[in-house]
């Protein structure tokens, strides 16, 4: 690949992270496509701006052409993603480039997608037009994780989610978990939400706190997840919110396939979707990949603690949100967020690398990626 660097290192950093805060604003809109943004810089001066902004819609570098305040022909473009070279919902973003007489292409990350993978650099590459890859690609890959492991795996991208006291306890032994974490921390979850395309827990947690699991920003535009529902014997009450939201919100509920139709049929009348597997030798590692299948790229597992513990011991979780809260609550019947038997030496514990902190005014998040188990 050809390396060129017509600008300071200063400027072209600069240029691609505001073509990663472009990015962003594709989040829970874009789905199962990446977050990608596109900067255009002539004569030292950004002349269009543009990301991709939803799903089957335009892509960046068309949408930065789009909003050129001047002839783009000899300018250099900075994007976060390699362009794409194939015909899908869209034309071929490299193929614009070259007709728009770009004179320079500055990427942040190759796109590992098949159907690109390199190809889009070729095709500028082969129209004269010079390339450079890898600025802020750290940052880049983690923007795109979610996008990334869907596109090379063909599974979801799996995170999970909880918040604790300082003793550990995710609610008392009366079971009462409202709220745990301040208002700010609550929101950021939102956040979350809005970037995951399903959402799971478990039975016991509907039953206990009759979750909406939905995401609310603030009058902001957002996207409303999958809710799925681990449900062995079909025990979600009919008059749950997850129920009887389920033809605004989507609810999927897998429950065992020994379960007679007769009785989901009350459920499926209301909008749920019913998933029979068989409980017996029920494998989460399995069902990623039935979500796959379906195209959902990322799910976010939100409780509670004998599905934490069943995720995490089944290696599908990719990264961790843990919210910690300044309280103590005590008692040795309180919930703890990672149920189930537990490992029996600490050599043994599942470990968390890339460790990233963030406060929300009191409350602590610690944010970080599980250890491949083979690499212990």
């Amino acid at each position: 690949m050809v390396m060129v660097n017509p600008m300071s290192h200063h400027e072209n950093i600069m240029y691609m992270k505001r073509a990663l805060e472009l990015a962003e604003k594709g989040k829970g809109f874009v789905n199962p496509n990446p977050l990608v943004g596109a900067v255009i810089v002539k004569d030292g001066k950004i002349i269009g701006e543009g990301y991709h902004e939803c799903f089957g819609h335009a892509h960046a570098e068309v949408n930065a052409f789009l909003h050129a305040t001047e002839d783009v022909e000899g300018a250099d473009m900075y994007v976060t993603l390699e362009p794409c070279s194939h015909y899908g919902k869209t034309p071929p973003c490299a193929l614009k480039i070259i007709e728009k007489k770009i004179k320079r292409v500055f990427i942040s990350q190759l796109d590992p997608n098949p159907l690109v993978n390199s190809k889009g650099v070729k095709l500028l590459q082969d129209a004269g037009i010079e390339v450079e890859s890898g600025i802020l690609e750290d940052e880049a890959r983690r923007q795109n994780e979610i996008f990334l492991k869907y596109i090379q795996q063909k599974k979801p991208f799996v995170a999970i989610k909880y918040a604790m006291t300082l003793d550990g306890k995710i609610a008392t032994k009366t079971r009462d978990s409202k709220w745990i974490t301040n208002e700010k921390s609550r929101a950021f979850v939102h956040e979350l939400r809005n970037q995951y395309m399903a959402i799971m827990v478990g039975v016991n947690t509907v039953i206990a706190d009759d979750p909406h699991l939905d995401t609310r920003r603030n009058n902001t535009p957002s996207r409303h997840p999958i809710r799925l529902v681990i449900d062995p014997e079909l025990n979600t009450p009919l008059t749950s919110y997850v129920v009887t939201s389920a033809k605004v919100q989507p609810t999927w509920l897998i429950i065992d396939q020994k379960i007679e139709s007769k009785r989901f049929r009350d459920y499926e009348s209301r909008g749920v979707r019913i998933i029979q597997q068989p409980m017996h030798s029920f494998n989460l590692e399995m069902f990623m990949t039935y979500l796959g299948e379906q195209k959902i790229d990322g799910v976010l597992i939100e409780g509670g603690s004998y599905l934490h513990a069943t995720a995490i011991e089944s290696q599908i979780v990719d990264k961790a949100y843990v919210f910690i809260a300044p309280k103590i609550i005590g008692g040795k019947e309180a919930l703890t967020p990672v149920g189930g038997d537990g490992i029996s030496m600490m050599k043994d514990a599942y470990l968390l690398n890339n460790i990233r902190y963030r406060s929300f005014d009191d409350d602590l998040m610690i944010e970080g990626y599980f250890t491949n188990q083979e690499e212990k």
